[in-house]
C-alpha cells in the first residue's frame, strides 16, 4: 500500500578497501553486504511489523498485516516476499502470497492458496528513515523480476489507496477497478499487472 520512488541500486561492500591486497598473514574482514535482497523468513517478521506498524499505524490506523499474520506469510510462502536489507538492517520489503481468483476478495488479505496463478501483494513499506530516496521503486522492480522468475505466477495484483494508482502505474501495473470490500472506513482501488515480460534477476538475491 505505501511506498517511495524512484531508481538506483548501491553497490556492494568489499571486503578490503581499493588497493589494499589481502596478504597471507592479514586476516581477512568479514563484513555484512552493503546492500542484500533476499526472500524474508519468520525470524524477520518482528523487523517486517515494526516498519510497518509505524508505516500504517501511524498514519491510517490500520495495518495490512499484523505480526501474527506476517509469520503466517513467511512461514507459507517466503517465496513470494522481498527484502532490502543494508548492512544487516531491513529498510524496506514487500510479502505476497498466492491467490486463485480472478477479483479480490475479504478472504485473499488472510489467505494463501498454493495452487495460484496470482501474486496478491499484500504490503510494501520502506523504514522511516530511509523514505523519500526511491527505495519503494527500487524494490517494486526487483520484486516484479523475481516473480517473473516463477513460472506458474502469471500476474501480480494489489489494492492501494486512489492516491498510490500512479505510482504503481509506472510498474504496469492496470487499473482493475473498486476493491470489492473496504477496510473500516477506507476504500481501495485494485490493480493487476502481467508477470510474464519481466526477467528475474539473481544477482544480490538470496531468493
Amino acid at each position: 500500500m505505501a511506498t517511495q520512488s524512484a531508481h538506483g541500486l548501491e553497490p556492494e561492500a568489499s571486503d578490503l578497501r581499493p588497493g589494499i591486497p589481502e596478504t597471507p598473514g592479514r586476516p581477512r574482514r568479514h563484513t555484512l553486504p552493503a546492500s542484500e535482497f533476499r526472500c524474508l523468513t519468520p525470524e524477520d517478521a518482528t523487523s517486517v511489523f515494526e516498519i510497518e506498524r509505524e508505516a500504517f499505524i501511524s498514519v491510517l490506523g490500520i495495518c495490512p498485516l499484523y505480526l501474527d499474520e506476517v509469520k503466517h506469510f513467511l512461514t507459507l510462502c517466503p517465496e513470494l516476499s522481498l527484502g532490502w536489507f543494508q548492512e544487516g538492517r531491513l529498510v524496506a520489503f514487500i510479502i505476497g502470497s498466492l491467490w486463485d481468483q480472478e477479483r479480490l476478495t475479504q478472504e485473499s488479505l488472510t489467505l494463501h492458496r498454493p495452487r495460484g496463478r496470482t501474486a496478491h501483494l499484500h504490503v510494501l513499506a520502506v523504514h522511516h528513515a530511509c523514505r523519500r530516496q526511491g527505495k519503494g521503486s527500487v524494490l517494486m522492480w526487483r520484486y516484479l523480476h523475481h516473480l517473473g522468475g516463477q513460472p506458474d505466477v502469471r500476474r501480480a495484483v494489489l489494492m492501494c489507496e486512489d492516491r498510490l494508482v500512479p505510482f504503481y502505474q509506472r510498474f504496469g501495473f492496470s487499473l482493475v477497478g473498486p476493491c470489492a470490500f473496504t477496510l473500516g472506513s477506507f476504500t481501495f482501488t485494485e490493480l493487476q499487472c502481467s508477470t510474464r515480460g519481466h526477467a528475474s534477476l539473481r544477482r544480490n538475491s538470496g531468493c
